[in-house]
């Protein structure tokens, strides 16, 4: 199943959500139809224009924005006053700027865990969800990314610590971190591209190299690993345990749990646990398929799902 035909937006501009931040968003679809809010993964990853074609354009009013420091938001890969409870709020201003009473939240990845903790605080403004690559922002799920995961690619682990010395390795995410926030350019500049290239060649079941070609890209890269990094250091700025505890606020709101059985960024643990916390929802475990929505498979799923609704 094929994405939808190209579209350009039928409206856009930059929100001013603070004295440091502009949001970049747009519109595209049908100005009278359902709105569905895109939110994008990363922390830091950018709406790019791909999440435009998976929704049929007549039937939906879609809308993408790009989160502080990400995607055509300015200042890019800025981690200053970027917080998830800045993301929430952005997304109510955005909301109320637009004029929109309630929508639906299609999240993939990170873009998942920010539309449940939006949810969780905005339930009455949310029709219903659909997210992908369930991230639930746990410290495991974050050593899994830093560490575990080489058991699955070790090869490609093994090039993401090769830019750390050996005291560097015993912390890789401070290590990251302080290289990512240098100033320089000669040091933060590869340092984003090597983590990029480590979750994109993690994303996919098989390779795919047009994927890890845009994880390539120098201010995609930077804005994606900084903000990252920003984020998981601050333990995505949530208690532990937090969204699978208050799931029980928004119990009533359906959604339906798209997973790749061999997503590594994400492992289906985290879709299950959701799944069996959230009454309301049905789970979909996509079977050949990683991690990323364009997947073959995820893809696909996600297109039928969307026509189901």
């Amino acid at each position: 199943m094929e994405l939808f035909p190209k579209i350009e937006p039928y409206e856009n501009g930059w929100l001013e959500v603070d004295i440091n931040h502009k949001l970049y968003w747009e519109k595209c679809g049908n100005s009278t139809a359902t709105p569905i809010l895109v939110i994008h993964g990363g922390p830091g990853a950018g709406g790019n224009i791909s999440l435009r074609r998976f929704f049929n354009p007549i039937k939906y009013n879609i809308i993408i924005f790009d989160q502080r420091g990400s995607g055509r938001s300015l200042p890019s890969a800025s981690i200053k006053n970027n917080t998830t409870q800045h993301l929430i709020e952005d997304i109510e201003v955005l909301r109320k700027h637009l004029k929109i009473k309630k929508w639906i939240l299609f999240g993939g990845s990170w873009g998942s865990a920010l539309a449940l903790a939006y949810t969780q605080k905005y339930k009455e403004n949310v029709l219903s969800m659909i997210l992908r690559g369930i991230f639930l922002c746990s410290k495991e799920e974050i050593e899994w990314f830093l560490y575990k995961i080489k058991i699955i690619f070790p090869e490609y682990w093994n090039n993401f610590v090769s830019i750390l010395n050996e005291k560097e390795k015993q912390n890789i995410l401070k290590s990251y971190y302080r290289k990512l926030t240098n100033p320089d350019p000669k040091i933060h500049t590869p340092a984003a591209i090597v983590w990029t290239r480590y979750e994109a060649n993690c994303s996919t079941l098989l390779p795919n190299d047009s994927i890890t070609a845009k994880f390539s890209d120098t201010k995609m890269a930077l804005s994606l690993a900084r903000i990252e990094s920003h984020y998981f250091i601050n333990n995505l700025f949530l208690e532990e345990g937090q969204l699978l505890k208050n799931m029980k606020k928004i119990k009533n709101i359906p959604g339906i749990l798209v997973q790749g059985r061999y997503d590594a960024i994400c492992p289906p643990e985290n879709a299950f646990k959701l799944h069996k916390a959230w009454e309301n929802s049905k789970l979909k475990i996509v079977e050949k398929a990683g991690h990323s929505a364009l997947d073959k498979n995820i893809q696909e799923t996600l297109l039928k799902t969307m026509l189901e609704l």
